[in-house]
């Protein structure tokens, strides 16, 4: 079985986009790449052991963590601007670098929050409405294709970049075990939607 590195498609980003916090379309060419390689080198390492790789081994909760957090760290480390937000489970993820006391914020408004979905066109379950610029990557792996050698590679397909604010969510009802959640809503789906980053 061979693992195959994916490639970011150079066609797929939108140079029309407007990008805050001095964000750059490079910044997101890495950073997509940074993940593809990842998971490239520990796939190899995998099977090269006779294990099944990484995309097969996580369920899609701790896929969406893992890849969120990959993200995060890698846009801080090659933006010009952001850092990674020092508060433990903190908003948004990224901060604007200084304008909060050691970088981190229980509940900053200067940053950028980011999502990962499967979901085509970004709908993503968040803790709660708020304004804020989110960002949300969607990512397809293949658990299915047989001979499972066959496989494709963990692929992004989508990335939106848009200003949100309260009025563009719907609350989720939830059980009494169920914790509470919002989503945008059709209109606000639509908005983010305009604000299109890739699409492969």
């Amino acid at each position: 079985m061979s693992v195959i590195r994916n490639q970011i498609d150079e066609h797929g980003f939108n140079k029309a986009a407007s990008l805050p916090y001095e964000l750059r379309l490079a910044d997101f060419k890495l950073a997509l790449q940074d993940v593809y390689d990842f998971f490239f080198d520990v796939n190899s390492h995998l099977v090269g052991k006779g294990l099944d790789r990484l995309d097969d081994l996580l369920r899609p909760a701790i896929m969406s963590g893992v890849l969120s957090d990959m993200l995060t760290a890698s846009l801080a480390k090659h933006s010009r601007t952001l850092v990674e937000n020092g508060y433990f489970n903190g908003h948004p993820d990224l901060v604007v670098k200084g304008k909060y006391p050691n970088n981190s914020a229980k509940a900053g408004e200067h940053g950028v929050e980011i999502k990962t979905t499967r979901k085509p066109g970004g709908a993503v379950d968040t803790h709660g409405a708020r304004e804020q610029w989110m960002c949300v990557f969607v990512y397809a792996v293949d658990n299915e294709s047989e001979p499972s050698p066959d496989r494709r590679p963990l692929t992004f397909t989508e990335v939106y970049l848009g200003h949100v604010d309260i009025a563009d969510f719907r609350k989720n009802a939830r059980g009494e075990l169920g914790t509470r959640t919002a989503t945008l809503h059709a209109a606000g789906i639509a908005k983010l939607r305009t604000s299109w980053i890739y699409k492969a």
